[in-house]
């Protein structure tokens, strides 16, 4: 008998409070980064928004916001 049919077996035989406890207490056991949400992509974020950009648009982006920043002389 695998350990994953020992488990069931035991939790069957419980009332159902009691598996209800059993599955609760599961749930402290996974790890939280399973319980995350899935990270979503940017287009996805705006697909309902009708945003169109290219990668000319970010780098151009990219250059204004960092124009003035100070850059490091070797």
């Amino acid at each position: 008998m695998s350990l994953e049919q020992a488990i069931l077996d035991k939790v069957r035989q419980l009332p159902p409070d009691k598996q209800q406890a059993v599955l609760e207490f599961a749930d402290t056991l996974m790890p939280a980064a399973a319980k995350r949400m899935p990270l979503r992509s940017p287009k996805g974020l705006w697909a309902d928004l009708d945003i169109s950009l290219s990668e000319a648009d970010i780098r151009e982006a990219r250059r204004e916001v960092w124009k003035n920043f100070a850059r490091d002389e070797f």
